[in-house]
This record gives structure tokens, C-alpha cells and sequence, in this order.
């Protein structure tokens, strides 16, 4: 079954452990192939230095600050388009980066697997017929880490235990 809106209002740290264990489905050429998510990464404002939104609202961050329930998709190191779930409500920039699913280690991987790319940009996860999020009702339990590859962002952001990981 697919995800609630009210879900997706959350904010990214409650929202990024409760994804676990859910199917992240893409229809491509008709077929829809779902893959249980296994690790998430939460992004949490402008105060969050690790966060693309933490110098403010910008063309390229703008789908940040929309109100939970569509993705963020953006470009990494100009080769990995990464999965993003805007969380929370309208103005306040936040986003669960999707960092695995199950046969895919990797949020670069996992993007190519699904050919998610930036034209998925701004795609409503509630309506969409193309990326979605369902619950079946399977959980995982998991353990809370630092987030990976923030090396820039400031001594208490890079400390935050907000990568979840099925255990």
C-alpha cells in the first residue's frame, strides 16, 4: 500500500528509521520493480552543514522547502544522480537520502539499478505513477550512525547519528 501523505510529513529524523524495510518502486517501461530499503540518511535545515540547503534556498535546493512527499534528486560529483524524500512542512528544508536497497549497496547504485534520474526531480511520491513508496508492513531493526562523506560540514553535524542502517 502507498505511503500516507500525512507520512511524509514528518520530519526527516523521525521519517528516515520508518522507512526501512519499505519498497521503493519504479515503473519502467510498464514492469514495476520494488526494493526494500535498507539504508537512510537524514538532512535536517539550513542550520544542518551537511544539509544542500544550509546556505538557503537556491535554484538547485529549492524542492527542499516544499512540504513533505516529493523527491529530490540531484546530481553528485557529476556522476551519481542520489534519491532524496522531502520531509516535513512547506519552508523548512529537509530529505531522507535513500542510501540502499536490498541487492544494491549504495545511493549512486541503487539510482542507476532504477534509472532514477534528475528528470524524477520534483516527482509527488504520493500520486506518481512512475516512483513510489509503499508499506507492506515489513520493519527491520537497525542501527543509527554518522552520516557518510560530510567531511565539509561542521564537527556537531558530522557527529549526528542520523544514517539508519538495517542490522
Amino acid at each position: 500500500m502507498r505511503i500516507n501523505p500525512d507520512f511524509y510529513a514528518l520530519s526527516a529524523i523521525e521519517l528516515a528509521p520508518k522507512l526501512l524495510g519499505m519498497q521503493l518502486c519504479r515503473k519502467i517501461d510498464g514492469k514495476v520493480i520494488k526494493l526494500r530499503i535498507t539504508e537512510t540518511e537524514s538532512y535536517f535545515g539550513e542550520a544542518d552543514t551537511a544539509c544542500h540547503a544550509h546556505k538557503g534556498k537556491t535554484e538547485r535546493t529549492k524542492i527542499l522547502y516544499e512540504h513533505g512527499g516529493v523527491a529530490y534528486v540531484y546530481l553528485c560529483y557529476g556522476i551519481h544522480n542520489l534519491l532524496n524524500v522531502v520531509s516535513g512542512d512547506e519552508d523548512f528544508p529537509q530529505a531522507v537520502l535513500i542510501r540502499g536497497v536490498e541487492g544494491f549497496d549504495g545511493p549512486g547504485k541503487l539510482t542507476k539499478a532504477l534509472e532514477i534520474d534528475r528528470m524524477l526531480n520534483g516527482e509527488n511520491l504520493v500520486t506518481s505513477n512512475k516512483l513510489w513508496i509503499e508499506d507492506d508492513g515489513c520493519r527491520f531493526n537497525y542501527k543509527a550512525t554518522k552520516r557518510i562523506g560530510i567531511d565539509y560540514a561542521t564537527l556537531e553535524y558530522r557527529d549526528k547519528l542520523w544514517r539508519f542502517v538495517k542490522a
